[in-house]
């Protein structure tokens, strides 16, 4: 049996009042992944690799930053 005989057999036991769940997950399943652009995957190569820098910081100091500069640059030493 294959995976979608297998999904239609399952869906026949759901009782209608659940099925706005399923209808709205298989939706939800059908949207095709985003594609990252060319500063995210450079970012996350860099990661990868060991580089990036952590904040240490908390939520408040964080934004507390932002607040001050409107840029992440000095909370990392940029």
């Amino acid at each position: 049996m294959s995976y979608k005989e297998l999904a239609k057999n399952l869906i026949d036991q759901i009782p209608d009042s659940k099925m706005f769940y399923v209808v709205s997950y298989l939706q939800g399943a059908a949207v095709p992944a985003e594609i990252p652009n060319a500063e995210t995957i450079a970012s996350m190569e860099e990661l990868d690799n060991g580089g990036g820098t952590v904040f240490t910081g908390n939520t408040e100091a964080l934004f507390a930053n932002l607040d001050r500069t409107g840029t992440h640059a000095d909370l990392f030493g940029m």
